[in-house]
């Protein structure tokens, strides 16, 4: 049973930010670092940022000689897959790294052409150039080492959806990157029969099926050789003559890898040595053609079904005071449908200044493109998290809520919000208060109602995957140019 039916959360997939897996069984997803290295949100950035401190060190420990420390630090990434992700069958067993089997591979990386060449950079890479390793293993690697994250982001989902934790469970081993070392203490949890469990941001999971050896070899290290071999001439090379008159010369990748290069890992170590561009290559290629799962593809609910209910949800729901931590939910699934991947990681009531302030609702920002790529790319406005105010009013909202939001903007949380309420009567006139708060310099606050998140809704369900593009885009150019 899935962790939104097992506590009757009442919504589905496409309205939470992490997987919702069923814990009695493992979801064959992972966690692949090189897609994670290459988004731009904070979470994801300070993720990433651990794993390559680690990898570093490792690194650096065995061109140190230091194979008995790099052995010991190697050893702690071995822990039961609490994230239920992987590809075990029944019960998920956890398939990270046990000690024989964390012996067998450290001693397979350490013995690497690539890591005695100086070859690996990313932890990701010993999938491309080390034996016994694979997805899967690079995932376990990879959660081990972003435990802290996962388990501060538990917290925080289970505290938006009101899922219980129990306190004093031990965190498991927690690398920290400051010192160097793995730690461990005694913290709130996620426990479901007595185990453990961590949630995983959906915009991080993966099929991980684009950094693999496979794809290197096949689409450029052989595509590199097999023009090599065409430009030189050499006895690869076939020729015709078409009824042309002219000759066609080619060579394929079956005798290119049959002549000088096959599937091994050593030999794409040796390879890359000698032609790192191509390696360069493969990892900007990867990095723009990787994105994360869409909503569609986690669940077996209907996206159509899923927006019926929330607009019924939306329409039944009465304004007032009495209903407000309900309908900020509602507006936090919502959102969480149209924006994401754009936006992740929502949080309800975030305090600030020492709690004497409070956000509705935070979003962070891992947009690369689109409208909330363009606030600070084009226009300057700092949003590296996106704050909104949500009002369950019956009437409009006026200048006090619009200060109240602007209140909540500053340099580093960032200078963008959305006000949503339930209706708005006089939208030109809320609109020309939005511009002049602009003008001012106090930020960039854009209105919406329940007719743009109807409009949204409906606009994902006829295939967009950015529905508040344009509504979004064209409020903003109405304020700016006021």
């Amino acid at each position: 049973m899935r962790i939104s039916k097992r506590f009757k959360l009442g919504v589905s997939q496409f309205q939470l930010d992490f997987v919702d897996i069923d814990p009695t069984r493992d979801t064959p997803l992972f966690v692949d670092p090189h897609f994670l290295g290459q988004r731009v949100d904070r979470w994801s950035l300070d993720a990433s940022s651990s794993i390559r401190g680690f990898f570093q060190h490792f690194i650096q420990l065995l061109q140190d000689g230091k194979r008995s420390d790099a052995r010991d630090l190697f050893s702690h990434l071995g822990e039961p897959n609490d994230t239920c992700f992987g590809m075990s069958r029944g019960r998920p067993n956890g398939n990270a790294i046990g000690s024989e089997l964390a012996d067998d591979i450290f001693e397979s990386l350490a013995s690497s052409t690539a890591a005695k060449t100086g070859l690996l950079a990313d932890i990701e890479d010993t999938r491309i150039f080390v034996h016994g390793i694979d997805k899967d293993r690079v995932s376990d690697m990879a959660t081990a080492l972003i435990r802290g994250h996962l388990l501060k982001y538990t917290v925080e989902q289970c505290i938006l959806w009101g899922v219980p934790l129990q306190p004093g469970i031990p965190s498991g081993d927690v690398w920290d990157d400051a010192t160097k070392e793995w730690t461990a203490y005694l913290t709130e949890r996620l426990v479901i029969a007595g185990r453990p469990i961590l949630l995983v941001p959906k915009s991080i999971a993966s099929y991980a099926k684009r950094y693999t050896p496979q794809r290197y070899h096949q689409h450029f290290v052989l595509t590199h050789l097999k023009h090599e071999h065409l430009r030189l001439n050499s006895i690869l090379v076939r020729e015709r003559t078409l009824k042309s008159g002219a000759k066609r010369r080619w060579v394929t990748k079956k005798s290119v890898k049959e002549y000088e290069a096959p599937f091994d890992k050593n030999y794409l170590a040796v390879f890359t040595k000698k032609h790192p561009s191509v390696f360069e290559n493969f990892k900007a290629e990867t990095s723009q053609t990787s994105q994360s799962v869409p909503d569609e593809e986690l669940t077996n609910e209907t996206l159509a079904d899923v927006v019926a209910h929330l607009k019924a949800s939306l329409d039944g729901m009465a304004p007032g005071h009495a209903d407000a931590p309900a309908y900020h939910r509602l507006v936090t699934g919502i959102l969480e449908l149209c924006f994401y991947p754009s936006l992740i990681s929502p949080k309800l009531e975030t305090p600030l200044h020492d709690g004497r302030k409070r956000i509705d609702i935070t979003f962070d920002n891992a947009a690369d493109s689109g409208f909330f790529h363009r606030l600070h790319a084009i226009h300057g406005l700092p949003c590296s998290y996106i704050m909104i105010e949500c009002k369950n009013y019956s009437r409009d909202v006026n200048n006090p809520e619009l200060d109240q939001l602007a209140g909540r903007f500053g340099v580093n949380r960032g200078r963008f919000g959305l006000l949503v309420s339930r209706t708005v009567e006089d939208i030109n006139m809320l609109i020309l208060r939005c511009a002049d708060a602009f003008k001012d310099g106090r930020g960039l606050l854009i209105p919406l109602s329940d007719v743009d998140l109807h409009a949204m809704l409906d606009l994902r369900l006829k295939g967009s995957l950015a529905p508040y593009e344009d509504i979004l885009s064209d409020r903003m150019r109405r304020i700016a140019l006021l």
